[in-house]
């Protein structure tokens, strides 16, 4: 694999007594979603902000593009945190100030940017987040959505390589949580920056994670993809991914990826002369939806789908879970051949419908 965009080495870095980071060594990769877990008080906050520059390490060494920071120049290391952008869990957007205040309020303190040059670049990214039409408001006057997506133009307004996000998702529901999740993907898909987040949301955030770091008693226990994980044989890991075998994903009520894995194997994996089954696949174009009809919407329309899959096909002995953000997968066990409406979403005009299968 490439060389890290950032790298931890032996990382320590305690508070009086109290030793918070271990020997943390982790790998960030350009232009991936990494997210990073653990338990409360485990010392997450404390490596976000070694990675934005607010602390530094008792021992060990922080990398970036493969050079130490401790080892740059003062315009490098300035250069190095310009390159950073941080999405802060209250959004801390100034309720005195409109959204074109509030996005153009880093321009305005980091660079020497003319106003007329502050405005086109503001307005570009106004444009690009569909704000437009709240330009002049106040963070007050919109929903909670609507502010999250002002908060995250503010982050991207500098071109960011890094966006750092501290419990984007904390004290949303499902539908609004997963809003969120999808509009992190879009935008990083969209601008290509690099996303670190900080998550206790699982396993949502399973959904758009390129890789996954896990923080325990102050080291990174794991890192890796999901799918690597559950090969991953650790105790730490194994307790871990024990606590999501119950879980169900609650915006769908369906089981969880683990849960899942668990059933599939228990019924499908025994050895047996003939395992006959049908998978059906059920899939929501999303990205188009939410353009169509906001996110709020868009994932509604995926909790109504997941309650009318889990009425049909458990009754069947059928069980599913969401595999990605937009995906459904239901399994049969011992059924050939699906003997019961098959439902697909079709847009027509300013609405999608449910429609019978072709």
């Amino acid at each position: 694999m490439d060389t890290p965009l950032i790298e931890f080495r032996d990382v320590v870095k305690g508070f009086g007594d109290r030793t918070i980071l271990n020997g943390v060594d982790l790998k960030i990769y350009k232009g991936q979603i990494t997210t990073l877990i653990g338990k409360s008080g485990t010392g997450k906050s404390v490596l976000l902000k070694h990675i934005i520059g607010l602390l530094s390490p008792d021992s060990g060494s922080i990398l970036f593009d493969g050079k130490p920071v401790e080892n740059m120049t003062k315009k490098e290391l300035d250069n190095y945190k310009s390159r950073i952008s941080y999405m802060f869990q209250s959004n801390a957007l100034f309720d005195s100030m409109t959204v074109f205040e509030n996005i153009s309020l880093p321009l305005q303190q980091t660079t020497r940017m003319r106003k007329k040059e502050i405005t086109t670049r503001v307005m570009n990214r106004i444009n690009q987040m569909e704000l437009q039409d709240v330009v002049h408001r106040y963070p007050s006057e919109l929903s909670g959505g609507m502010q999250k997506r002002v908060a995250l133009a503010r982050a991207l307004v500098t071109d960011p390589e890094i966006v750092l996000f501290d419990e984007p998702t904390t004290g949303q529901d499902p539908i609004r949580r997963n809003s969120i999740l999808t509009m992190i993907a879009r935008y990083k898909k969209k601008f290509g920056f690099t996303a670190i987040l900080i998550s206790h949301d699982i396993p949502d955030m399973f959904f758009i994670s390129d890789r996954i770091l896990l923080l325990w008693e102050g080291k990174i226990a794991f890192q890796g993809t999901y799918e690597e994980s559950i090969a991953f044989e650790h105790p730490m890991i194994d307790e871990f991914l024990h606590s999501l075998e119950g879980f169900h994903d609650e915006l769908t009520g369906l089981l969880s990826k683990q849960a899942f894995r668990m059933r599939y194997d228990s019924i499908l994996r025994r050895r047996q002369k003939e395992k006959i089954f049908t998978a059906i696949l059920f899939k929501l174009e999303l990205d188009q939806m939410c353009e169509l009809m906001g996110s709020d919407l868009a994932f509604q329309s995926l909790r109504t789908l997941g309650e009318y899959i889990s009425k049909q096909m458990d009754a069947k002995g059928g069980f599913s879970a969401r595999q990605s953000m937009e995906q459904i997968l239901t399994i049969l066990p011992h059924t050939e051949i699906p003997y019961f409406p098959i439902l697909k979403w079709q847009r027509h005009k300013q609405c999608w419908m449910i429609l019978p299968w072709d």
